[in-house]
C-alpha cells in the first residue's frame, strides 16, 4: 500500500466508475438517516434536495443530495476528486455506531495487518524523523492544528478528521537504546465509518500536516 494524498488518483477510469457506484449507494439512504449516521447537519433546498454540512479536518464542506457532490465552503469550490471519494465512502459506510474511546493501530483495521509496515513507514516513522526528539516542536505543531491532548506516550493528540472519525498521534522520545517513535491510531469504531484505504489516506494526511506545521509554524 502506497502513501496516498488527497489529490492522487491511481487509476482514473476505475476511480470514476467507483464514484458513480458510491453515488448510487448514497442515494438509497434518506437524508434523515444520512445526517444521523454521519453527524452532519441537513439543510433542505427544495423537495427531497439539499445539502449536508460538516467539517473535514475542521474545514467546512457540504455534500449535495441526491447527486452526492462535495463542495468546500464558503467558496462553493468543488472538492478534489479524492476528497469527493472520501466523503462518499463516509456517507455510504457510516452507520452511527458510537465512538468507543479505545484506540487501535492500523494493523487492527480490516486487512490492515498486511499493510501495517508500509503505513507505519509513511506515517509514524516520517513524524519521528521530522521532529527528531524535539517534544516541544511536536507539541507546538499538534496544538497549531487543533489537536486535543491525550495521555498516551510522551505526548499524544486527538484530531477530528470527520465528525465520527477521530485519529490520535502518539509520540515517544528516544534515548540511547531506542530512537524516537510515533504512531497514528484510530478509534475502535473506525471500520464502521470508512474503508481501510481511506484510513491510510487520513493517516498520511495528518502526518504531512504535522510535518508542515513544524516547517511553517504560522500555517494550519
Amino acid at each position: 500500500m502506497k502513501a496516498f494524498t488527497i489529490s492522487k488518483i491511481p487509476d482514473p477510469e476505475r476511480f470514476t466508475r467507483r464514484l458513480t457506484e458510491l453515488r448510487l449507494e448514497y442515494q438509497l439512504k434518506t437524508p434523515a438517516a444520512l445526517a444521523n449516521q454521519t453527524g452532519s447537519r441537513w439543510v433542505p433546498d427544495g423537495a427531497e434536495c439539499g445539502f449536508f454540512h460538516l467539517k473535514l479536518w475542521n474545514k467546512p464542506i457540504k455534500v449535495s443530495y441526491p447527486d452526492g457532490l462535495v463542495f468546500r465552503e464558503p467558496t462553493d469550490e468543488p472538492s478534489p476528486p479524492m476528497e469527493q471519494a472520501l466523503l462518499l465512502y463516509y456517507f455510504t459506510i457510516a452507520d452511527g455506531f458510537p465512538l468507543q474511546g479505545n484506540w487501535i493501530s492500523f494493523s487492527e483495521l480490516p486487512d490492515g495487518k498486511f499493510y501495517n509496515q508500509a503505513f507505519q513507514g509513511y506515517t509514524g516513522k516520517e513524524i519521528a524523523r521530522a521532529f527528531e526528539n524535539d517534544l516541544g516542536a511536536f507539541q507546538s505543531a499538534a496544538e497549531k492544528l487543533g489537536g486535543e491532548r491525550q495521555d498516551l506516550g510522551d505526548r499524544s493528540y486527538r484530531f477530528l478528521a470527520l465528525p465520527y472519525v477521530p485519529l490520535m498521534v502518539a509520540y515517544w522520545v528516544g534515548d540511547d537504546d531506542f530512537p524516537a517513535s510515533a504512531q497514528v491510531l484510530f478509534d475502535a469504531s473506525a471500520g464502521r465509518y470508512l474503508t481501510t484505504d481511506s484510513f491510510a489516506i487520513l493517516g498520511s494526511t495528518i502526518a504531512h500536516r504535522l510535518i508542515a506545521a513544524r516547517s511553517h509554524p504560522s500555517e494550519k
